[in-house]
């Protein structure tokens, strides 16, 4: 890379009051840690999410394995997991909730006949107030001008403060580098018009990416005519996964 061109990056963030993590994703847009967008991939154009509809869900573990393909997750860690919901009348607030291997091989066969039984995708929301953001002390974790929460490797310090501060567990420390990883929304993917490898890959549709400013995606006529809910609303993190008729026991 120019070194001139980094240098003036590098001091055009300092002028902007930008963080490291900010300076680099500007300045690794045309290749590094993040896959790069394509050249004509607008970054303002875009905001990115992802719907989910529970009542589509099989608990097949196409996107778990499909993930860990794409991305090269290690064994035992999961940037998308499915876990499975099993209620016995009332209450519905203890349900039993399983996950064996995230999700990965599948579930087996309920043992419990007559329970209300269903299945819960989960992976980063990419919260556009993001509590992660807001405690990694040297800016590693990130938001980008179309959506994404990323991280920037080169900085994480894997010190876990941002493991400890996401409700909903989605990020891990990398067994081998030691550094914070969690899901990207599969940018390298999404910025070159594809679609992420879980959505890719689930037979039943039950997963879709949505670009919340194109007025012609779907998921505005989505969110209007259906039941549409986030995870822990409570938190006002500004979730951007999107489940349709999500039970009131999920955690």
């Amino acid at each position: 890379m120019d070194t001139s061109r980094r240098g003036m990056v590098q001091d055009t963030a300092k002028l902007l009051f930008l963080t490291p993590a900010a300076a680099w994703f500007f300045d690794k847009l045309n290749g590094a840690e993040v896959a790069p967008p394509e050249p004509k991939y607008e970054l303002a154009a875009h905001y990115w999410g992802m719907t989910i509809d529970v009542e589509k869900c099989i608990g097949c573990g196409n996107c778990v394995r499909g993930c860990a393909k794409e991305n090269n997750v290690p064994a035992g860690f999961f940037r998308t997991w499915v876990e499975h919901y099993e209620i016995d009348g009332w209450p519905e607030e203890h349900p039993e909730v399983s996950a064996p291997n995230g999700g990965f091989d599948g579930f087996p066969q309920s043992k419990h006949e007559g329970w209300k039984s269903f299945f819960i995708p989960k992976l980063c929301n990419h919260c556009e107030h993001s509590p992660c953001v807001q405690v990694c002390p040297v800016g590693a974790t990130f938001e980008t001008p179309d959506g994404l929460v990323l991280v920037d490797k080169t900085y994480c310090l894997g010190c876990r403060y941002c493991v400890q501060a996401c409700p909903y567990g989605c990020r891990y420390i990398d067994p081998q580098k030691e550094v914070v990883d969690k899901c990207t929304l599969c940018y390298h993917r999404i910025s070159k018009g594809l679609t992420t490898a879980c959505c890719e890959v689930c037979p039943t549709g039950c997963r879709t990416l949505v670009d919340l400013k194109n007025p012609k995606d779907p998921v505005h006529e989505f969110i209007r005519t259906n039941s549409v809910q986030v995870l822990k609303p409570h938190m006002a993190t500004g979730s951007k996964v999107f489940y349709r008729a999500l039970d009131q026991s999920v955690r």
